[in-house]
């Protein structure tokens, strides 16, 4: 496309000088489309139109065309020089501005002159490139490789500039005149062929040594890097790596860049080179002087006294050669002069105030890069304190993860024993054959035992309330019955102690509430048996607050109380008061850390709080919905002394890999007539489900080779059973786990196994109707005379009172509570009391112990409402 312009331009000039026009006119542009455009057009009007938009096209395109090539130099250039980028477009602006300015001015014969000055100076260019590339990389005088990255070269080579210094100077002194018309008219090729010789003479006398500054990384094809500045993404071949931003940087950042001081190639820049070269060419004492303020100075004014100069003396060459007159030759000598001493003297101001402000700015980047230093060095400690940090969480993390798999080992390995233990003592409790004394020492094998899972049970929430493990199960709860009870349980344990209890209500109290009633009483028996426990004189007090669904609990005490050192710790496990360790009643300082826990997993807040008169209070915070709708019912424990079940035998299958385990179901199940078979294993129980073909499974989960889970889940798939599962298992956080085999949280019993819960689940998934078991029956004169004494009893009872002799309405308060949250101890000891305060009792007494001591609760608890409503309806 160029080689055709050229020809076009050509055929225009030829038809202007074929058309009788100047040689001087035929250049112009004008008169070129004016000529050529004749030929095509008729009209004067439409040929100055046509011409004229020609013109003014090729001009904006010339002009835009070079003013986007010299933006390109320009901003390169100072880009370098000042280290920050404005934009091509500034550059752009400021080179049409020139052009524009030099059209206007009509300066163009002045221009072609300096034109081919420089073509001079830019085929020196040239040639030095074309030495080194054709010359001095063949013959292994430069670096094999093209290299472009600022990071890794010299500001200057002595090879190209050299090569370009003397070849320009020849050049140009043959362009002068100044060798004669023919080395003039041949000055192009005297700059060429200089520079071709020049540039592989000086690689041979430096050694190449100036070629890079360092050697360059070889980086892995395809590779991608991201610049550390400007966070883009490039070929690992477009980018550098830099020591003052520790990671990869590309071409322009690394331009840009004003703090780093050319880190990556000490001894490369410009200052560094050309003070090297002073000290080669100076003595030590001059030399020392240049890199001083004064000397930066003297040079800095020196070079721009010799560049203005030699700017002046062109123009004047250049006006000198035109054939100007000789008078005005001396007037424009006169004025340069002139303008040269005034453009000198704002030189040197200039000069000094730009070496004061290069060397603010150097100061300054000293100040930045020492405070970079300083944080660059805390950074690296914190990163050294966060990585001491994170391995001391994960090592605590770990610590956390082994005392929880000890926890729940601990628990498994006591549970199993524990199983047997508790489960024949509910055995020998129940068997009628068993002598009442040993019975009685049953019952405190099993309160023992039972006490040994409540502390394991403890240990567990611990651990699941830490791993986010333990699940709320919100019910519907009777919520002033709830709280009633509790207070009628402590207070009557206050009263044992000679203190008193006082319960208070503040608002009304919603009929229904929503929340986890197990969890709630878990944490209110906590508070309130600590404060009983600790108070030896004085008073509980024990408040409920209700407002907007918004409950406060407050357990206010007169006793021992605690210390400001031992508020902050004593929701911490295993810590208890200093005041608390001298008590004859301490515990191991488990229960206020579960309280704590569950308030704040329940949403809440439980805090604690000195008195100011001696004592503490503890105030809990929750949110309690109300709700109206009904509870569900719960399901009714078995009654006492079960002989069997009505109906057709039923089949169950007990798989479990613990013989003893297996006996014990064994021992509570075959005596009420149930048909049973055992599997040692998982396997063992696949093969026996096809055959036996049981209509309830009771599965252990712990079993080698084939786990519980997997064995229900085949089971299933397979198809060899589709009987209702209950798991019985010591592994408790294995509660509620989803599983294939539909198995809900309903239906996992926790070893030890409770009797009366085992019953209660397989009464509901068989749904079974018990038999009780009867009497022995009597003599008939034995039974005659029982007979008469029971209607002589009933008739004295009869005789002298209006209605059967119940205890008082606030004994019946205190035995009901301690019958809802199933304190069987507690009844006992309260019964032996009443029955030794009020011999009249001894029946009624003897009623309730029977329901008691055969765990026939419901029945209990029946008897006290009737007795109750008794007591209302005598009233």
């Amino acid at each position: 496309l160029g080689t055709l312009k050229l020809l076009g331009g050509a055929l225009l000039a030829y038809l202007a000088l074929r058309a009788g026009v100047s040689i001087a006119d035929a250049t112009q542009p004008a008169v070129m489309y004016q000529v050529g455009f004749s030929y095509v057009f008729d009209s004067p009007a439409v040929l100055l139109a046509v011409a004229t938009l020609f013109v003014v096209v090729s001009q904006i395109k010339i002009n835009m065309t070079n003013a986007y090539a010299g933006s390109l130099a320009w901003s390169n250039f100072f880009a370098r020089l000042t280290h920050s980028h404005p934009g091509r477009v500034v550059w752009l602006v400021f080179n049409v501005l020139i052009a524009f300015m030099l059209m206007e001015m009509g300066i163009f014969g002045a221009l072609g002159h300096v034109l081919g000055l420089y073509s001079n100076i830019a085929i020196s260019w040239v040639g030095a490139l074309v030495a080194d590339l054709l010359i001095n990389k063949p013959l292994g005088l430069s670096p094999p490789g093209i290299q472009f990255m600022r990071s890794n070269l010299y500001d200057v080579n002595p090879v190209g500039t050299g090569a370009l210094l003397v070849a320009s100077v020849l050049s140009i002194a043959a362009f002068s005149g100044a060798f004669g018309p023919l080395a003039e008219a041949f000055s192009a090729f005297i700059a060429l062929g200089t520079a071709m010789l020049v540039a592989p003479l000086i690689a041979w006398l430096t050694g190449g040594k100036y070629y890079l500054a360092r050697e360059p990384a070889q980086p892995t094809k395809g590779e991608i890097a991201r610049c550390v500045v400007c966070e883009k993404e490039y070929e690992a071949d477009d980018v550098a790596h830099c020591p003052a931003y520790r990671g990869a940087i590309c071409s322009l950042c690394c331009t840009l860049d004003a703090r780093c001081h050319d880190l990556c190639r000490p001894g490369a820049n410009l200052a560094d080179q050309f003070l090297a070269a002073m000290r080669r060419l100076l003595p030590l004492t001059l030399s020392a002087r240049v890199n001083t303020r004064l000397g930066y100075y003297a040079l800095l004014v020196l070079s721009t006294a010799l560049v203005l100069g030699g700017i002046l003396t062109l123009f004047y060459l250049q006006q000198a050669g035109s054939g100007i007159d000789p008078d005005a030759l001396g007037a424009l000598r006169t004025m340069l002069l002139e303008l040269y001493l005034v453009t000198l003297l704002l030189a040197g101001i200039g000069s000094w105030w730009l070496v004061l402000t290069i060397e603010s700015r150097y100061v300054a980047q000293d100040e930045s890069n020492r405070q970079t230093h300083l944080l660059m060095n805390e950074i690296d400690a914190h990163q050294k304190t966060d990585a001491q940090l994170q391995a001391s969480m994960q090592t605590a993390e770990r610590a956390n993860q082994a005392k929880s798999r000890y926890l729940t080992g601990i628990s498994h390995e006591l549970r199993t024993p524990l199983n047997s233990i508790l489960g024949y003592a509910q055995i020998v409790e129940h068997d009628p054959s068993v002598p009442t004394a040993r019975r009685e020492a049953m019952k405190v094998i099993r309160r023992s035992g039972e006490h040994m899972v409540s502390l394991l049970d403890g240990l567990l929430d611990i651990s699941k309330i830490e791993a986010g493990k333990l699940s709320i199960e919100s019910e519907e709860v009777r919520f002033p019955q709830f709280v009633g009870q509790l207070a009628d349980m402590f207070r009557l344990q206050a009263r044992e102690k000679g203190i008193q209890f006082l319960y208070e209500t503040h608002g009304e109290l919603p009929e229904r509430v929503r929340i986890d009633k197990k969890r709630l009483g878990q944490i209110l028996i906590n508070i309130l048996g600590n404060a009983v426990k600790f108070t030896d004189r004085g008073s509980v007090t024990f408040r409920v607050f209700y407002r907007s669904e918004m409950t406060r609990f407050e357990v206010e005490d007169t006793g021992i109380g605690f210390s400001e050192d031992d508020r902050k710790r004593i929701f911490l496990p295993f810590e208890r008061g200093g005041n608390a360790g001298r008590h004859a009643g301490s515990s191991a300082g488990l229960g206020l850390t579960i309280a704590s826990m569950l308030a704040a997993l329940m949403g809440g807040e439980l805090t604690a709080h000195q008195r100011a008169e001696g004592g503490s209070m503890f105030r809990l915070r929750l949110y309690l919905p109300e709700t109206r709708h009904d509870p569900s019912s719960p399901l009714s424990l078995p009654p006492a002394d079960i002989a069997g079940y009505a109906g057709p035998r039923r089949r169950i299958l007990v798989v479990d890999d613990e013989w003893v385990d297996r006996e014990l179901l064994i021992s509570m199940l075959q005596p009420l007539g149930f048909e049973l078979d055992q599997a040692g294993s998982g396997v063992e129980a696949l093969r026996k489900a096809s055959t036996f073909r049981p209509q309830l499974i009771l599965l252990d989960l712990n079993m080698p080779d084939l786990s519980g889970w997997e064995t229900a889940s085949l089971l299933r798939a397979n198809r060899l059973s589709d009987a209702p599962i209950l798991v019985i298992s010591a592994d408790i956080h294995e509660k509620g786990k989803s599983n294939e085999a539909g198995i809900g949280q309903h239906d996992f019993i926790a070893k030890p196994v409770d009797v009366d819960t085992l019953l209660t689940r397989i009464a509901a998934k068989l749904h079974l109707e018990w038999v009780v078991r009867k009497a022995p029956a009597m003599p008939d004169e034995e039974r005659s005379d029982t007979r008469q004494a029971c209607q002589a009893l009933v008739s004295a009872i009869t005789d002298t009172v209006d209605g059967p002799i119940l205890p008082a309405a606030d004994i019946i308060t205190e035995l009901h509570g301690l019958g809802v949250i199933g304190d069987v101890s507690g009844i006992l000891e309260r019964l032996r009391q009443v029955e030794q305060n009020e011999p009249g009792l001894s029946l009624f007494v003897d009623r309730l112990r029977t329901f008691v001591e055969n765990f026939r609760l419901d029945e209990y608890l029946r008897t006290l409402e009737r007795a109750g409503e008794d007591h209302a309806a005598r009233a």
